[in-house]
């Protein structure tokens, strides 16, 4: 068995893969809100009162472009968040490096392709079902091989 130390380290490359896409898919998610803002300038389609007084508008929630952008965003956080906990977890299992490094680069590709073809590029079905459900699945794998590891 390997010491926590080890796994947790700058050594382990599965471990520094995990630190690096994971910081990817956190800093992608942090970038959603500046493109709801764009979203929101372009359309001159403001929630609060005090940003639509600035453009002589009035408060509006249902822009189809804003909207589409916080559904992207919102998305990110019900699924990246599960993604970076479980690959943690995962790396705890000590996986075979070249699996690991891979489910992690696949899975955060796919998720950026989910927010490409969501929100800044709309693309048509099944697009962006097949990007939320590849990472999904990766997630789902590393989960499972997480709690079977520990049972």
């Amino acid at each position: 068995m390997v010491a926590f130390t080890e796994l947790i380290s700058y050594e382990n490359d599965v471990f520094r893969a995990f630190v690096f896409w994971s910081t990817v898919l956190i800093v992608k998610t942090m970038f959603m809100s500046p493109l709801t803002g764009l979203q929101r300038f372009k359309n001159k389609s403001f929630a609060n009162p005090e940003d639509s007084a600035m453009y002589k508008t009035k408060p509006k929630f249902d822009d189809p472009n804003v909207e589409r952008v916080r559904r992207a965003h919102r998305n990110d956080l019900e699924n990246i968040f599960p993604f970076v906990l479980i690959a943690f977890f995962y790396v705890l299992t000590n996986p075979q490096a070249w699996l690991a490094i891979n489910l992690f680069r696949v899975a955060a590709i796919a998720r950026i392709v989910h927010t490409v073809v969501y929100a800044v590029v709309v693309v048509p079905q099944p697009a962006r079902a097949l990007a939320f459900f590849v990472c999904l699945a990766v997630t789902l794998y590393m989960a499972f091989q997480t709690i079977v590891f520990f049972l």
